[in-house]
């Protein structure tokens, strides 16, 4: 086996009870939590018990979905299995800086707590969405957004998959495009245009936010979504990497190609869902995913990881 990585699931992952059966079966994963709830109240209880209404509002998604990775991470930890690298999809990038001691748990919550308002405030001030676009290159979706002034790529996640942000009423439009140009696009259910030009006025706000904020070089690398390569060790670049992150494109394909050739063969997808291993098996089938979000998964994960060892 060579070198493992997790990677941190991000907005779009969220479900009502998530996390819920972990806390009660691992002690490490339940302290995640209880320091979380010292950070901002509630945390647990939205996390099992409220609705995916309540869940997807973007100011309850981004540390309800960051509190779950790391409880996850940590209940891997628990059982013997650590990381030699890892990185996170959106959001998720604050849980991969955090677990990788860029922070502490707790300072990260509440970098993600103001992310998650702030990119909630800017969503309300324009009506815009997301749409992914299978099945066509990344070279013909960016030449399609060229035609429309209001829409933008801006997560380039695997072979044939793009996704795209943008005013509504344009994004139908573009949708039709598509569809005459032979791909395939699917509306996605969140509340703004994220990684794109109107979340301006949050990356703007966020700036001076973490510039407060204390940022250490890690532990082990993150790779950034900003770049696709390692996080650099000086805190203000970091602190600029993770500002841009809001306003720009999750290049994860190539991020995914970069952590395989430094020696990545197992991926290990930690927190709800798993739209990342769905992701990360269409960039390569030379590798081994795996994802944990449950103690099923995590009994499974574990064992897999250990025979192989």
């Amino acid at each position: 086996m060579g070198k493992i990585a997790f990677v941190f699931a991000g907005q779009g992952a969220q479900k009502p009870g998530m996390g819920k059966e972990l806390a009660e079966s691992s002690k490490a994963a339940e302290s995640v939590f209880m320091k979380a709830d010292e950070v901002r109240n509630g945390t647990m209880n939205q996390c099992f018990n409220s609705t995916q209404e309540e869940l997807s509002e973007t100011r309850n998604t981004q540390p309800c979905v960051y509190t779950v990775d790391l409880a996850v991470a940590e209940a891997l930890k628990e059982q013997g299995i650590i990381p030699d690298a890892v990185a996170g999809y959106s959001l998720g990038e604050l849980a991969a800086l955090a677990y990788a001691d860029a922070y502490s748990y707790e300072d990260g919550l509440k970098l993600v707590s103001k992310r998650g308002q702030l990119m909630q405030e800017a969503s309300e001030k324009h009506d815009t969405g997301m749409a992914a676009i299978l099945k066509l290159s990344d070279e013909k979706i960016e030449e399609l957004c060229q035609g429309f002034d209001k829409i933008f790529p801006v997560n380039f996640n695997c072979n044939g998959q793009v996704t795209v942000a943008g005013d509504r009423e344009q994004l139908t439009a573009f949708a039709q495009i598509v569809k005459e140009e032979g791909g395939l696009p699917r509306i996605l259910q969140v509340s703004g245009g994220f990684h794109s030009p109107y979340m301006n006025e949050a990356g703007e706000e966020f700036e001076k936010f973490i510039a407060e904020q204390e940022i250490c070089s890690t532990s082990i690398p993150v790779y950034s979504n900003r770049t696709s390569k390692e996080y650099p060790a000086d805190s203000g670049e970091m602190k600029e990497l993770l500002v841009e992150q809001i306003t720009n494109p999750i290049r994860w394909k190539t991020l995914i190609e970069n952590m395989i050739s430094q020696g990545v063969d197992t991926f290990v997808e930690v927190g709800p869902g798993t739209a990342l291993t769905k992701m990360i098996t269409r960039i390569s089938k030379d590798i081994t995913m795996l994802n944990v979000c449950d103690m099923e998964t995590l009994t499974e994960t574990v064992e897999r990881i250990k025979s192989n060892g």
